[in-house]
């Protein structure tokens, strides 16, 4: 069994908590004290966040799409892969060594997705551009932390709250989504996706995007 090596560490902004990255072989880690928050080999539900959201916008030809969390880059790759030419990616990272990591260490894993001209990366909190963002985007894709339960940083929590959503619904353009990934359920924050006036879809995806792994949570939020 090759053992897991550490390459770097990133303190998270606003927190003390710190990431860390490990690579055993060609498997890349990011973990969070005893939790792993992504794994290069688990990319199904990640995935599954772009192509669900993006089957609600596909008659948009040039659509504006923003992520909030780059991570390993799997919604980023398939938010490429489904959307059209002409659309434009904002993706807001707010620990720049992740985005150093994607061009150093994990180039491999990302591939040349960072250097589409598609995409823009921003090193700032995602909440700062939807707030600042009126009628915007036609989609919103939020895997920032652990889901509407924040674990790496405690002011993620305001993306989930009823505040948050209302920020984002009126960040997005008539018709736009709001899509949310989790680790898992949480009947509270559907209830608050309904009371913000979203219509609201709860799908459950597999981590490796087969019949095998941890069962995700995806909600699709859609404005009128």
């Amino acid at each position: 069994m090759i053992p897991w090596e550490k390459l770097d560490t990133a303190k998270i902004p606003g927190s003390d908590e710190e990431l860390r990255l490990m690579r055993r072989g060609k498997e890349f880690s990011i973990k969070l004290g005893t939790n792993e928050l992504m794994n290069s080999r688990l990319s199904g539900s990640e995935a599954a966040l772009a192509t669900l959201a993006a089957k609600q916008i596909e008659k948009i030809t040039m659509p504006a799409v923003l992520i909030g969390g780059l991570g390993m880059g799997f919604t980023l790759r398939a938010a490429l892969a489904v959307l059209g030419s002409k659309a434009k990616i904002v993706v807001s990272e707010l620990v720049p060594a992740v985005v150093t990591w994607a061009r150093g260490p994990m180039a491999e894993v990302f591939g040349d997705s960072l250097d589409d001209a598609r995409v823009s990366i921003r090193e700032i909190d995602v909440g700062e551009i939807i707030r600042a963002g009126s009628s915007a985007f036609d989609a919103i894709l939020l895997d920032v932390d652990n889901g509407p339960e924040g674990l790496t940083r405690k002011g993620n929590d305001a993306l989930y709250s009823a505040s948050g959503l209302t920020a984002a619904k009126a960040a997005l353009r008539p018709g736009g989504v709001l899509a949310v990934w989790s680790s898992g359920p949480n009947p509270a924050f559907t209830k608050r996706l309904g009371r913000a006036g979203f219509d609201v879809n709860e799908v459950n995806v597999r981590a490796t995007g087969r019949g095998g792994g941890a069962r995700h949570v995806i909600w699709i939020a859609k404005k009128a």
